[in-house]
Formats: structure tokens, sequence, C-alpha cells
């Protein structure tokens, strides 16, 4: 069992940056490296959308409504997931989840999602 605790989520205003963290439980440190992460977003009355992912092999992937804003990375060491969010739009305003697939993905992709967290709300205001 893989638990997920996603942090970092606020209210900034247009054109601010904020980092969001995604924690893994410690029983799952072995095999983290092995695993594919994704970060998804919801806003309320849309459907989920995946963001950005980083499979077993470092490659990264972004939605192209993020491309060249945000940056997903890891530190396999604190078993956690980042997404550093730059320039930041009132349309980035939902509710951010990160999700592993420990298949470990390929080609930036993940295949389908393990285990996810409960999320962290982003607010962006004009």
């Amino acid at each position: 069992q893989v638990q997920l605790v996603e942090s970092g989520g606020g209210s900034v205003q247009s054109g601010g940056s904020l980092r969001l963290s995604c924690t893994a439980s410690e029983d799952s440190g072995y095999k983290y490296n092995n695993y594919c992460w994704s970060w998804f977003r919801q806003a309320p009355g849309k459907e989920r959308e995946k963001v950005a992912t980083i499979d077993s092999d470092g490659i990264t992937t972004y939605a192209d409504s993020v491309k060249g804003r945000f940056t997903i990375s890891q530190d396999a060491s604190k078993m956690t997931l980042y997404l550093q969010m730059n320039s930041l739009k009132p349309q980035d305003t939902a509710m951010y989840y990160c999700a592993a697939d420990l298949s470990g993905g390929y080609g930036g992709q993940c295949y389908d999602m393990d285990y996810w967290g409960k999320g962290t709300l982003v607010t962006i205001s004009s």
C-alpha cells in the first residue's frame, strides 16, 4: 500500500509561483524509483486533466496548457514528487492531485494510476 500526501497549495495572484509536494509513505521507499508519477488537476465543473508526468526513466511530459510554466521533478531520497508552477494564471485554479503507477510507465507516460493522494487546492486570482 502506498500513501500519498500533497502539500503546497494556496492562493496567489496571477503571475505568481507555487511549488506543490507529494510525499510517499515510508513503506514504499525501496520501490520509489520504479514508479511512474503524475500530477492531475480538476477544476469545479470540469473533467480531470493530467498536468505532468515523470516515468521511471526520468522522462517528463506536460499538458500543452502548462508547458514552459510547470516543472515536474522528484527527490527519491525524500520520496517526494514536486510540481514547480510559475507564471500562474486564473485558469490554473483547481484541486491538484498526485498519483503513482507502480508499473513504471514508458516514454513519459504512465499506464494506470494505482494510488492517489487526496489533493491540495490551488487558487489563482487575477
